[in-house]
């Protein structure tokens, strides 16, 4: 660790940070978290625990005229065995909302899980720091985005000029829930996520409840998402639902419109856009629940493919095809009482026609390439002129 005889050191609460819905004092740090305690207490499910306390679009930002900057922070790396190395988390610094600099961290805790017996094994790291220098020397808004795939306690921050929290910022507040893909899985960095580059043009103080494997429907989300401020809010409902096979269509409308319903108790007045699943080949028509290949793994890729029969549609079992269909209606339905909501096609973001020349890797999720082209399609789509998300806000429409 290099330390400068003119460092300052800031207390990091939360005033400087943005995107994160609530902060958990541990042993060694500040660990953010985007569900509150409450629905953090409703679930005892380890996917979902891992996926909320990775800070997609979680970011510091301050004013300041330092040309330097040190993060010390803690990370947790999940190892899978037998599974090729997970990428590591990536830090972005963005000077005036430019992505200017990035850097990894090479310190932290390391859970290896086991697959095959759903054991895993946690080893206790050393905190690591992340260094930024040749910073303009001019006073600037920084932010520093948190590693959208990696548990992240904050320990200090240290600067060779005082740092001051970005306080009453006037932009509007861009809520989001989704997958995995929302959370940015395969993006290239936490900025450049789709949500973090949809939102990033159109000048949004994003808040991301993407969260991975975990875009259930789930009361505790639609209760968070209700008790949230927004200005705007957008749910893109449908590749967990199946990939999971948590449930089938009986049950699937219901959840939809009592969704919906928890979110309108708090936003009743909120431009609010459901989006449905993009294109993704083996869901298209199959059933899940999705499982590793197998074979690929032998070979070190990591693929999907999904397992269910699609014999059992006529008996309710969902695809992203049925979803989309269902979505379309329920939307239609609700949407002659309620004018400030609207529908989605994620087929507008990414369809059949994107996959030879973006396919899906690991036939799930979308590259860094793939992220790019969905946001740049979600700002022509949703935040032009012609756009649902217009360019200034309802009366009352935040709590």
């Amino acid at each position: 660790m290099n330390f400068q005889d003119n460092w300052i050191t800031t207390a990091i609460t939360e005033d400087l940070l943005r995107g994160a819905l609530d902060l958990e004092r541990t042993d060694r740090g500040l660990l953010p978290h985007r569900l509150p305690a409450r629905a953090r207490a409703q679930f005892v499910d380890g996917q979902i625990a891992t996926a909320e306390a990775q800070p997609s679009g979680v970011r510091l930002s301050f004013r300041t005229r330092a040309t330097a900057l040190e993060l010390d922070t803690l990370p947790t790396k999940l190892v899978y065995t037998g599974a090729p190395p997970r990428p590591q988390g990536v830090y972005d610094l963005l000077v005036d909302n430019t992505l200017t600099a990035q850097a990894t961290s090479s310190g932290g805790n390391v859970v290896t899980v086991d697959m095959a017996t759903g054991t895993a094994h946690r080893e206790t790291g050393p905190v690591s720091t992340v260094r930024f220098t040749g910073l303009p020397d001019r006073v600037k808004h920084v932010e520093i985005w948190l590693p959208h795939n990696e548990t992240t306690e904050l320990v200090e921050l240290r600067s060779d000029a005082a740092v001051e929290p970005t306080a009453g910022d006037s932009r509007r507040v861009w809520l989001h829930h989704g997958s995995s893909i929302s959370q940015g899985s395969n993006a290239a960095g936490p900025s450049t996520t789709w949500p973090a580059l949809a939102a990033t043009a159109a000048d949004l103080e994003l808040v991301n409840l993407g969260f991975s494997g975990s875009a259930l429907l789930d009361p505790f989300t639609a209760r968070t998402l209700r008790d949230t401020p927004a200005d705007l809010i957008s749910i893109k409902i449908g590749i967990n639902l199946v990939n999971t096979d948590v449930m089938r269509m009986r049950a699937f409308g219901p959840a939809v419109h009592g969704f919906l319903d928890t979110v309108r108790d708090g936003h009743p007045t909120v431009p609010l856009l459901v989006v449905s699943p993009v294109h993704c080949p083996i869901h298209e028509d199959s059933p899940g629940p999705v499982a590793f290949d197998t074979d690929a793994l032998a070979r070190g890729e990591v693929r999907f493919v999904a397992t269910g029969d699609p014999t059992e549609i006529a008996a309710g079992k969902l695809t992203l095809r049925t979803i989309r269909d269902e979505l379309a209606r329920i939307v239609a339905q609700r949407a002659t009482n309620d004018p400030n909501l609207h529908y989605l096609d994620g087929l507008e973001l990414y369809g059949e026609a994107d996959v030879e020349e973006h396919p899906l890797t690991d036939q799930l999720h979308p590259d860094a390439a793939t992220h790019r082209l969905i946001g740049d399609r979600f700002i022509e789509r949703v935040f032009d002129a012609a756009g649902v998300f217009t360019a200034e806000p309802l009366p009352n429409s935040r709590r």
